[in-house]
């Protein structure tokens, strides 16, 4: 049976839900992707794997690490293709180059502040977070994984808005082709 049938609604299988770690807690996040969602989400996975053909840019891929216990399933995840191991059932996060989060309708604040704090911890050295929501339609960029009083953090943030030319490490975004969501959502 289809996932959707028209006039019957949607039916949730059990891998349309994402299971990460915070802190020794298990949060469960249905996931429901939108078509704004996913093109986004193919958009800057495109631009990544034209600038680095040795890259993997891989979406919604199990992501651990060893060091911390912390798990995660991002948007989209960049490394080096080298590193990848087809045998494994989640990418080591310290292997990984970049992280690629595109707000979802449903994100809640928790979760968006959740993953700034735990990529870094995760040697993560690379966070862009895309969101488009209509009040928001903005890039930001978080790099510079460092050691402070506060713990480990992102020590630096740098705010675009869609239609930018992003600069996130080595990978330049052209973001004038990413779609905000319609403003009745």
């Amino acid at each position: 049976m289809p996932d959707w049938i028209p006039g019957q609604g949607t039916q949730h299988h059990e891998d349309q839900w994402k299971v990460q770690t915070t802190d020794g807690q298990i949060f469960l996040t249905m996931m429901s992707p939108t078509a704004p969602h996913g093109l986004n989400v193919m958009r800057l996975r495109r631009q990544i794997e034209t600038q680095t053909l040795d890259a993997a840019a891989l979406s919604d891929t199990n992501m651990g690490d060893p060091v911390t216990g912390l798990t995660k399933i991002p948007d989209l995840l960049v490394m080096a293709e080298e590193d990848t191991d087809d045998t494994a059932k989640a990418v080591n996060s310290r292997d990984v180059q970049m992280v690629l989060e595109v707000v979802s309708r449903t994100n809640s604040l928790t979760e968006i502040r959740d993953k700034l704090h735990d990529y870094p911890r995760m040697g993560v050295p690379l966070y862009v977070v895309v969101d488009p929501r209509r009040d928001k339609k903005s890039v930001t960029v978080h790099s510079d994984p460092s050691e402070g009083p506060d713990g480990i953090h992102y020590r630096k943030t740098v705010p675009y808005a869609f239609g930018d030319t992003v600069t996130a490490g080595r990978w330049t975004l052209d973001t004038s082709t990413l779609k905000s969501y319609p403003a009745d959502w």
